[in-house]
């Protein structure tokens, strides 16, 4: 027989299913289900294609096929559906699922819960009792801050009720700003309890919160990670300190910075013996003391015998004091020489307000945000980083930002502080200079409002730097209108042109140019 003889439907199944396994389960089942062929249909109903199912971002005569045809066909073997939320009624309207314990939903918001998780609603009797793991990530935004204590009762609170048999909760947001945080500050201990609930990943308001979720009402509590707000705000609660035996995992994330880091997290990491994997992300403010290896060593790691991962990303800001030695790089990486989970990453600057930031991290880097990123970045790639914020005292020239755009190629987020001038501004002038443009591929999000004019004119002058995705800008609208000839200069009119948010310290004075200017900003 010729190669060329050769046609899908000679081969056998074994190779068969290893080429359709390179292909998604969506494309398979799309495109072999009902093409007249019992032998290919048999294939793609096989449950390596039809156990989870992705509706999420695809066309609209896919997914009505999808609703109208192939879920009739498939819909005995899905466990795990992931969708918008939007597609609810759709998709739960065209058949039940018998076998489904794994539920997703996108652009998730309140709403969706006081009309779909209750009793009168016929979705949720067919979903209250199956479904075990629950992921819902969240759309709404903090336009309209919501009373977070209300929030709590209508929509997390009747969330850990309503599913009867959910063992994980897994609560995201679609952006940094992410979703209402948890607060359970004077109410009852009933109110978001579960006796069967082992894994849950959720936002709160305060530590306080975390702590109330560890007091006993989740008691088979095994997995938690915990982004908190504001780990500062004082309790006048004595908070239960019994041990957390049944926890392996803790994750805890807070962007803010912390004053009460030996206070109140060192306490309740002792109260963890048989964790076997920690994750700490925190920028801690006014120590006594950096943290570094030893402190890791001395004050957490020989509490958690059983620890076998230990990923973190944590910086320490504090003011020189005569109690304080001036340590290199070198000084710090040494203090990890005991420490042996991963290897270990660590920049220290001293600024000349008297104050030093020293930053340690696990690498590679898994973390999607870093914080306080300074012109003494070590040659590191932050290949997961979303959101960064960068901070200094002297300037940050275009060598920086070119550095920058290759160490975080997926950066989305971005953040400048700093008030002084750049030098390589003037120098351009002086000298007829010519630099090669930076592109940040995916920015969308970019705020130089605490900044000095030469970075509005660092990222908005497109012989400087190009932003092809850049859809939301804060600035100090001065700034803006000198760096764009008040809204005439053609160089800078291509980085504003997709701009469909502008934030400014002052209420936007609505013109023509303006307008012109950024054709997509909404009135």
């Amino acid at each position: 027989m010729n190669q060329s003889d050769i046609h899908l439907l000679d081969l056998p199944d074994e190779l068969l299913l290893a080429i359709l396994k390179k292909l998604s389960n969506i494309d398979v089942l799309y495109s072999l289900l009902d093409v007249d062929n019992n032998r290919l249909d048999i294939i793609a109903q096989d449950k390596i294609f039809t156990n989870t199912i992705n509706l999420t971002s695809i066309d609209e005569v896919i997914l009505n096929r999808f609703c109208k045809h192939i879920l009739s066909r498939i819909h005995h073997n899905i466990q795990y559906l992931i969708l918008e939320s939007s597609l609810i009624n759709r998709v739960f309207h065209a058949r039940t699922y018998p076998k489904l314990t794994h539920l997703q939903l996108i652009q998730f918001d309140q709403d969706i819960v006081l009309q779909f998780f209750n009793d009168k609603s016929s979705i949720g009797q067919t979903i209250k009792q199956q479904i075990t793991d629950l992921t819902l990530i969240y759309n709404d935004t903090n336009d309209i801050i919501p009373i977070l204590k209300d929030y709590t009762i209508n929509v997390y609170a009747r969330i850990i009720t309503f599913f009867e048999n959910l063992k994980h909760l897994n609560i995201k947001g679609s952006s940094i700003t992410a979703y209402p945080g948890i607060l359970l500050y004077d109410l009852p201990s009933t109110i978001f309890s579960s006796s069967i609930l082992t894994k849950l990943c959720i936002n709160v308001a305060t530590f306080n919160d975390c702590l109330y979720l560890l007091d006993g009402r989740l008691n088979q509590l095994k997995s938690f990670t915990v982004r908190v707000y504001d780990v500062d705000a004082p309790s006048l609660i004595v908070h239960n300190k019994n041990n957390l035996f049944q926890m392996k995992y803790f994750s805890l994330t807070c962007h803010s910075h912390i004053y009460t880091y030996d206070n109140r997290i060192i306490p309740l990491l002792h109260r963890m013996p048989n964790l076997e994997q920690l994750l700490l992300c925190l920028t801690v403010r006014n120590r006594n003391g950096l943290i570094d290896g030893i402190h890791l060593q001395n004050e957490i790691l020989i509490y958690m015998p059983f620890l076998k991962i230990f990923t973190f990303d944590i910086r320490t800001w504090n003011i020189i004091n005569g109690s304080l030695l001036t340590l290199s790089n070198d000084d710090i990486q040494q203090t990890f020489s005991n420490i042996r989970y991963q290897q270990i990453g660590c920049t220290v600057r001293y600024f000349l307000t008297n104050s030093v930031l020293c930053h340690v991290f696990t690498l590679p880097f898994t973390f999607d945000y870093l914080q306080c990123l300074t012109n003494h970045f070590p040659n590191v790639s932050f290949n997961h980083v979303l959101y960064l914020s960068i901070c200094d005292i002297s300037p940050f020239e275009h060598e920086f930002f070119i550095r920058l755009s290759h160490a975080v190629p997926l950066l989305k987020h971005l953040t400048v502080t700093n008030s002084t001038a750049q030098i390589c501004k003037s120098q351009e002038q002086n000298n007829n200079q010519s630099y090669s443009i930076i592109e940040f591929k995916h920015l969308n999000f970019l705020s130089v409002m605490n900044s000095d004019i030469s970075y509005t004119e660092q990222f908005l002058l497109d012989t400087r730097t190009y932003l092809p995705c850049l859809t939301e800008l804060r600035i100090n609208y001065e700034y803006l209108k000198t760096v764009t000839d008040d809204f005439t200069r053609e160089a800078t009119r291509l980085n504003c042109s997709k701009i469909k948010r502008l934030i400014t310290e002052v209420t936007l004075m609505h013109s023509n140019d303006l307008f012109s200017y950024f054709p997509l900003l909404s009135n």
